[in-house]
């Protein structure tokens, strides 16, 4: 059965908006990370996508977890088996990283008696740590370039690398452990020369800290890896290659690498269905209103900058059309040249490649609600 067979075959079974998961393809893109990037240790970044079943296939694939709010570490705490043989504490280490930089107090207690391995990137934060988590470790986050990424973030974390060591004495005069760095050069990075300069500057300050009697051996390379969303997105592998080039000639074999990856392993792994309930003539071009929309599975349009493509299983002659979501709000549009045949009213659509950063934003607003989710499993 083919992929447009299946999906509205799903479609008539479930009804719509149907957000369809792949769980082959989230295996294939974690598979395909570890045997690009060997010496990394790939922690899902959940906020891409938290949906249980997903972090279950990704576990059981060999994944840890990257989180970044409480709620996400007690969904991976509460949905994963403790390793045999293992403390839970030790399983927590190996198993999860808290990578927001910026914790409230109540979050610190509850992570504690976890002994966790968190994120900092200033001074406010080594006094909360220690004051309300003083078992856990430290991995101090350092600014890097972002250009070129969709989704810029060093504006907002990171400690300057002028600073760096200093945060990491203030850390350890303060009674904490840190670990080592991290850092993070933008969401969906198609410039791979970030990584270049986010590991060389990094390899400076694990030498600089050395230098002051700090002896660092972790490194979090972050996330940013590309999906392939299109054919312009080039092969991870050529970013591999790099990334590979740069640890073997900065970082002895003994230093641990981690990775955040999200956005690489969900994005190409689902697929949105959904139903043509509105039909009209606006200033000469056709236009479209499907049953999801800005506020549900496409909310990545928004708050990831991201445009994904509506297709329809109806073959025909196509023209350029706009294509709205069922709200009231006129912010509710999802393309204004998008490339369809003549549809009916009740016809499918499906959009591709909208696994990350899409349905984990769903709102119900103006009384909608979000997409169902079903589970593909071959």
């Amino acid at each position: 059965m083919n992929k447009t067979t299946l999906l509205s075959r799903l479609a008539r079974e479930h009804g719509t908006p149907l957000f369809v998961v792949d769980h082959d393809v989230i295996r294939s893109n974690y598979a395909e990370f570890k045997r690009f990037l060997p010496r990394v240790q790939a922690y899902y970044a959940v906020k891409a996508n938290p949906d249980p079943a997903i972090v279950h296939t990704l576990y059981r694939s060999g994944a840890s977890f990257d989180v970044a709010s409480i709620a996400e570490f007690r969904l991976v705490y509460e949905n994963i088996r403790e390793m045999p043989g293992r403390a839970r504490q030790d399983f927590i280490w190996d198993k999860v990283i808290y990578s927001n930089p910026i914790k409230d107090q109540r979050t610190l207690e509850e992570l504690d008696a976890f002994k966790p391995l968190v994120t900092y990137d200033n001074l406010e934060e080594v006094r909360k740590v220690r004051r309300h988590a003083p078992h856990a470790g430290l991995a101090l986050r350092i600014r890097v370039p972002n250009t070129g990424s969709m989704v810029e973030l060093s504006s907002k974390f990171g400690a300057s690398p002028a600073e760096a060591v200093d945060l990491i004495a203030a850390a350890s005069d303060a009674g904490l452990v840190v670990e080592g760095l991290s850092f993070h050069v933008g969401s969906q990075c198609t410039n791979f020369e970030n990584y270049v300069q986010a590991l060389s500057t990094s390899a400076t300050i694990v030498e600089e800290a050395a230098a002051r009697g700090f002896n660092l051996k972790l490194l979090d390379i972050g996330g940013g890896f590309p999906a392939r969303y299109d054919r312009h997105v080039r092969p991870f592998r050529e970013l591999a290659k790099i990334i590979n080039s740069e640890l073997d000639r900065l970082f002895p074999k003994s230093f641990e690498i981690l990775a955040e990856p999200g956005r690489f392993m969900i994005a190409t792994a689902a697929t949105l269905v959904a139903e043509v309930i509105g039909k009209a003539e606006r200033d000469g071009k056709r236009c479209y209103y499907i049953n999801d929309g800005i506020y549900h599975t496409f909310s990545g349009i928004l708050f990831d900058h991201c445009q994904y493509h509506v297709k329809a299983f109806r073959r025909g002659p196509r023209e350029i059309s706009a294509v709205f979501g069922p709200t009231c709000d006129a912010l509710d549009v999802i393309s204004q040249a998008e490339e369809l045949p003549d549809l009916k009213i009740g016809d499918l659509v499906f959009s591709e490649n909208i696994g990350a950063y899409s349905h984990a934003s769903s709102t119900w607003f103006n009384g909608f609600p979000p997409a169902k989710v079903f589970h593909y499993r071959r």
